[in-house]
């Protein structure tokens, strides 16, 4: 209660309240004496003598120990009165000032991905080892493969076997057959020929024309089913030898698919697996990515993510590098929310990346939105709720606010520089 007496009053009453406290003190140092003491016991003459003297001196004791009381408290209540007095004030100043957005993340590697296996089975050779560099089709890890293999081999072996050169007799020998079936229809022909060439001179008989006539159809027939079995054998052949060189192809893929292979020029980052460990095809075997571009993955909150746009600023500092800021610029927004995080995912460039990057290393970023190099402003913690400053005067006046940051907020109209105002109290 004093202490909110003494942030009212003005000092000049000060005197009169210590006065106040100190008549205040005595009263009661009186009247506990008073009734502390039962001088019906006492002697007489102690009474009236002694009595009397020690009651002067214990009054003035405690009346001189009330008054220094007093004004020790008084003393702090008015400290405290005009510390509470002293309220902070300035006036707008014109300075440069920067609207951003803050973002967190991560340095990513260009191309950087993870290598997954299109098999299940056991790690037998691991080809690299983390930092290397490697190219695109290089061998990373290689599975335990024997089943693959052995298919592999039969599947050369039925290739050789139906191939076109593998079956050259059996394409002979109808080729043969056509030949033979083509003499003997041309031999049937020209007895027709001559038989008939008889029959017109009335030599020979009917009989003997018509089964000329029946062994030269016979042999038309014979040739033409030759060339029909002669064409279905090649097609068979043709068929089979293209069907064994695909299952030869499959198995050398599937084979192949026993040995990881590196998709894209780059380092390797990590290897995630030991030889004799299992692997699986849902699980990563490596990380691999560019051995020298890397580029930003920043994270931004959904209340902020209408005002960034491709192609903004973004100044960030890595934990890395104490102490030093990096440009950079938005390149890409990836439109769908993370629902966990409730963020949008952001891709930069650095303008000139540090000399030595390395993939998940930490970020912390602001995206500039907007930026003046000459702005009226105040601190942000001088505005009040409604967009209002305290004046001097300690009257209200409502402001237009414009760009704001961590510390500092525009002031667009309501105030000059000659304004003063006053820093709300906590």
């Amino acid at each position: 209660m004093l202490y909110i007496a003494c942030d009212k009053l003005q000092y000049s009453h000060m005197l009169c309240v210590l006065i106040a406290v100190f008549v205040f003190n005595v009263f009661l140092v009186i009247f506990r004496n008073k009734s502390g003491y039962d001088k019906h016991q006492l002697k007489d003459d102690e009474r009236h003598g002694l009595v009397i003297f020690m009651d002067i001196n214990l009054h003035l004791t405690n009346i001189i120990g009330c008054m220094v009381k007093s004004i020790f408290i008084l003393g702090i209540a008015v400290l405290f009165g005009s510390c509470k007095s002293k309220q902070e004030k300035l006036q707008p100043v014109k300075e440069k000032i920067t609207e951003s957005v803050y973002a967190s993340g991560i340095i990513k590697s260009k191309n950087q991905y993870q290598v997954f296996s299109s098999l299940n089975g056991l790690v037998s050779i691991i080809h690299v080892a983390e930092g290397d560099i490697v190219k695109k089709g290089d061998p990373i890890i290689s599975l335990t493969n024997t089943t693959a293999q052995l298919n592999t081999e039969n599947a050369a072996i039925s290739a050789d076997y139906t191939s076109v050169a593998a079956n050259t007799e059996k394409i002979n020998e109808l080729q043969v057959a056509i030949n033979q079936a083509k003499e003997k229809m041309d031999n049937d022909a020209l007895l027709l020929q001559r038989q008939k060439n008889l029959w017109a001179e009335q030599i020979g008989t009917r009989n003997e024309l018509d089964q000329r006539e029946l062994a030269y159809k016979n042999s038309v027939n014979a040739f033409q089913t030759a060339k029909l079995r002669f064409a279905e054998l090649q097609k068979q052949i043709s068929f089979q030898s293209k069907q064994s060189q695909k299952s030869l192809q499959i198995s050398k893929v599937i084979a192949g698919d026993y040995v990881i292979k590196s998709e894209y020029n780059g380092k390797i980052y990590s290897l995630l697996r030991e030889k004799g460990e299992m692997v699986s095809v849902q699980s990563p075997v490596a990380v691999i990515g560019d051995a020298a571009d890397f580029y930003l993955e920043l994270q931004v909150d959904e209340y902020d993510i209408a005002r960034i746009q491709p192609g903004q600023k973004i100044l960030l500092s890595l934990d890395s590098y104490k102490g030093q800021v990096y440009e950079a610029t938005v390149r890409k927004i990836n439109p769908i929310m993370n629902e966990r995080s409730k963020t949008f995912t952001i891709e930069a460039d650095f303008k000139k990346q540090p000399p030595a990057l390395y993939p998940n290393l930490t970020c912390e970023a602001n995206i500039i939105i907007q930026q003046k190099e000459t702005a009226l402003t105040i601190p942000r913690n001088y505005l009040l709720a409604g967009n209002n400053v305290m004046l001097e005067n300690k009257e209200l006046r409502k402001v237009v606010v414009g760009l704001k940051d961590y510390e500092k907020v525009e002031i667009l109209g309501g105030l000059t520089e000659h304004d003063v105002i006053l820093k709300p109290a906590q």
